[in-house]
């Protein structure tokens, strides 16, 4: 298998990220993994023809998190007095959050197995998740006597509410499948041999939509999260200007009156 920290597979138009680290459960760490998701993102950003992605794990965890035994060692990241290390976060892992935030596409998270610490975050960063009947999420940081550095407690709150990360977070505890549905951090779990087909359905489903227009609403939802009622209708006004104009409006229209499926072509 490939070196790559995150191998690329194109089908259609979704492209598949999987983490691939199985040796260390796919944990976040190392300049090569960093780099790695901004390169990709901005690859996928501009290439018109992907319409969603989807991200899992190779092998049995989607991902564990932090490399705990570099930080047992102080290694990486984790070496350096306390001005050190936060600097450390902002040139290391603060990066994946970060490349989230630029990336125009649906990003659709397929849970294969744990997704612990920094794992459970990762899941957060993106729009959707799927769980395989064998997740398990934990917001785990207290465990280890450190803080979500990641940015998982602006990340979790808004994927659970305010009390459920507080339990995640305070607590440590891990959550299994079930649990993660019931509190909304999943939108769905399945049997792990059909992980994959449902989240390339899902895929699909968002990828038959007008390409642009996919990006101009994932821009409004993720404005959405920090601006004002009137900055998100000012915003939405432009996109809605713009939307109005494209040729894929036309076919949308074209196929609605006469009654077959629209082809878009951005």
């Amino acid at each position: 298998m490939t070196s790559e920290p995150i191998l690329f597979e194109m089908r259609g138009h979704v492209a598949l990220l999987t983490l691939n680290r199985p040796h260390t459960r796919n944990a976040l760490s190392g300049e090569e993994m960093f780099a790695a998701f901004e390169r990709l993102f901005e690859q996928i950003n501009l290439d018109m023809q992907i319409r969603a992605v989807v991200l899992t794990g190779a092998g049995t965890a989607f991902c564990s998190g932090g490399n705990v035994a570099e930080m047992r060692d102080k290694l990486g990241m984790f070496g350096g007095d306390p001005a050190q290390v936060a600097a450390n976060y902002r040139a290391g892992i603060q990066r994946i959050p970060r490349a989230f935030q630029k990336i125009q596409v649906p990003v659709i998270a397929a849970v294969n197995g744990p997704a612990i610490g920094a794992g459970n975050d990762l899941a957060c960063m993106c729009d959707i998740r799927i769980a395989s009947s064998a997740a398990k999420f934990a917001e785990s940081f207290v465990k280890v006597g450190i803080i979500p550095g990641d940015g998982g407690c602006w990340l979790l709150p808004r994927a659970v509410g305010m009390s459920n990360a507080a339990i995640m977070a305070f607590t440590g505890d891990t959550i299994h499948a079930q649990q993660a549905l019931d509190m909304g951090l999943v939108s769905s779990v399945v049997a792990p041999e059909e992980l994959m087909d449902a989240a390339f359905a899902l895929a699909n489903r968002i990828a038959a939509n007008p390409p642009q227009v996919l990006r101009w609403t994932k821009q409004l939802l993720q404005q959405g999260r920090q601006c004002s009622l009137d900055e998100a209708l000012d915003t939405a006004g432009q996109f809605q200007g713009m939307a109005h104009q494209t040729a894929d409006h036309a076919e949308a229209l074209s196929a609605f009156f006469e009654k077959r499926t629209p082809v878009f072509k951005g």
